[in-house]
């Protein structure tokens, strides 16, 4: 299980000027981006809590905006504007104060966060003179400063008790939601349980969208019919699939539902931010994840001499480290032996070309082949068909299993047999069959 906690940009690119206009985006470091727009907005010689407080309401502010994607979900290319109207002010190349930037460096990844939420809160503010707002007034604190407030006093004073400051934040690059290739019927992974998550929680406000009760992260029949109703309602390309125009609206409709860049947000919990699949394996980690990417490394390097055919089992261990780096370097990817989405993508694009332009000396294979996408119920065609006359092999001497039907279709009788075998044979019982189980299936069938 990995849990989606946010994470402190290096870097964050500006937009100078409203969201419409045609204007340049640059990219600054996240730190130089918060001291010039405390530089602009505040005066150094306010009390020093008071510019704690301020600068904290800066960073939780820019974090909300990159964590919630706010701008890139709308179809922009930034993640933050210059414009004090929408966002806060920012003036290029201006100097900023020493006793600011020094306050920057201390506290730039801690960020607040309230009740049990793990969003960055949106912690709107205003200058409490010229205007005034819902949020903390920046004048206001000047005021609780120099009365003996805490910065976190001062903040609980606008945002309310249940307030509390994240320390320590990690940092690292500004990786965005969308994982870079279309995902569709058979797909599976944290970007599938990401989608199917938002679309059961904009259901509760467009009940015309089917509910999904998949909890695997596998994109199935009802995940397509709920993506489909979406597309429809919000005037999308009725396609099914989940394209990066489709993934941003997705995403730009879930933060709005549960107003997590607002003041009064639902927020988001620990639990809505795990997903079942790590985000990356190294050595030492161990699960079904590890046994996933094994079997489809060791499918191409039985056929790419470049790959090393090594042992593996379900631990990423130096075998698995020594095949990956070869996968990396032939594929152009950064070669560090920690597998990642990206190298995910790539490997799955592989291995169905593999099934697309297979050598014709290798014929006899062809059929034992996985097909490159889990089978649930309700799938049908000649994947379907493959792996029913191996599990027929298996009903001929194994009388315990229920029996199967060589039809093409993923009916009940199958999935009947399919957990039978998962609970004879260790596996998770969940009548799904991946490339873990169709290997064990095609072994059994040859007995």
């Amino acid at each position: 299980m990995s849990v989606r906690y946010p994470v402190v940009p290096r870097n964050i690119t500006v937009h100078l000027g409203k969201p419409t206009e045609n204007v340049q985006n640059i990219t600054v470091s996240f730190t130089d981006y918060i001291s010039n727009v405390a530089s602009s907005e505040l005066y150094p010689t306010w009390p020093r809590n008071a510019l704690i407080a301020n600068i904290y309401c800066i960073i939780s502010f820019t974090m909300n905006r990159i964590y919630n994607e706010w701008y890139r979900s709308k179809g922009y290319n930034f993640d933050i504007t210059s414009s004090p109207i929408y966002d806060q002010t920012y003036i290029r190349n201006r100097s900023t104060y020493e006793n600011i930037n020094n306050i920057v460096e201390e506290i730039f990844n801690n960020y607040v966060i309230k009740g049990n939420q793990i969003q960055p809160y949106f912690t709107s503010y205003c200058d409490g003179r010229k205007t005034t707002c819902n949020g903390l007034s920046q004048w206001g604190s000047v005021e609780l400063a120099n009365n003996g407030f805490t910065p976190l006093n001062i903040l609980k004073k606008y945002y309310g008790n249940d307030i509390s400051l994240k320390y320590n934040a990690p940092v690292g690059d500004n990786t965005l939601g969308y994982p870079g290739v279309e995902i569709s019927y058979g797909s599976v992974g944290n970007p599938v349980l990401a989608i199917q998550r938002d679309l059961r929680r904009i259901r509760n406000n467009y009940p015309a969208i089917p509910n999904i009760t998949d909890t695997y992260g596998i994109y199935n029949d009802e995940t397509e019919e709920a993506v489909k109703k979406f597309q429809e309602i919000f005037s999308l390309p009725v396609t099914g699939k989940v394209d990066k125009a489709t993934w941003y609206k997705i995403k730009y409709i879930y933060t709005s539902v549960k107003k997590l860049a607002d003041l009064y947000s639902e927020g988001l919990s620990v639990d809505e931010a795990t997903f079942r699949y790590e985000d990356e394996l190294n050595y030492g980690d161990t699960g079904i994840e590890v046994e996933h990417i094994h079997y489809y490394l060791d499918a191409i390097a039985f056929l790419d001499p470049d790959i090393p055919r090594l042992p593996t089992n379900s631990i990423y261990n130096d075998n698995s480290i020594a095949i990956v780096k070869a996968f990396q370097e032939k594929y152009k990817l950064p070669v560090t032996g920690i597998f990642t989405y990206a190298d995910w993508n790539v490997l799955k694009e592989v291995y169905s070309k593999i099934l697309k332009n297979f050598n014709s000396e290798y014929n006899d294979y062809i059929d034992e082949l996985y097909p490159d996408y889990f089978l649930t119920r309700g799938i049908t065609g000649k994947d379907v068909r493959r792996f029913q006359k191996f599990l027929l092999n298996i009903c001929r001497y194994d009388h315990s299993i229920p029996g199967v039907r060589v039809n093409g279709v993923f009916d009940e009788l199958t999935e009947k047999s399919v957990k039978k075998l998962q609970n004879d044979y260790g596996f998770e019982v969940n009548g799904i069959v991946g490339p873990l189980l169709w290997r064990k299936v095609v072994e059994l069938s040859k007995r």
